[in-house]
C-alpha cells in the first residue's frame, strides 16, 4: 500500500500515461524550467537577507555615531564649565 491507499502500480500506470502524453524531452524541460524557478527563488530569498542585514548594520552604526556624537557634545560642555 502506498501513499493514502494508491499502490505502486496505480503511480506507475499514471507515470506512463504522463510520459505518453507529454514525452520525456517535455518533461525534461519542464523540470529544468522548475528548477531554474526554485533557484532564482533561492537567491531571491538569500539576497533580501542580505539586504536586511546590511540595514540593521548601517542602523547600529548610525546609532553609535549618534551616541558618540552627543557622548562628544557633552564633553565638551563640561570642558567648557
Amino acid at each position: 500500500m502506498g501513499i493514502s491507499g494508491i499502490s505502486i502500480w496505480q503511480l506507475l500506470i499514471v507515470l506512463a500515461i504522463v510520459v505518453m502524453l507529454f514525452g520525456t524531452k517535455r518533461l525534461k524541460t519542464l523540470g529544468s524550467d522548475l528548477g531554474s524557478m526554485i533557484k532564482g527563488f533561492k537567491n531571491s530569498m538569500s539576497d533580501e537577507a542580505k539586504k536586511e542585514e546590511e540595514e540593521a548594520q548601517k542602523n547600529l552604526e548610525q546609532k553609535s555615531t549618534a551616541t558618540t556624537t552627543s557622548a562628544e557634545k557633552t564633553e565638551q560642555n563640561n570642558t567648557k564649565v
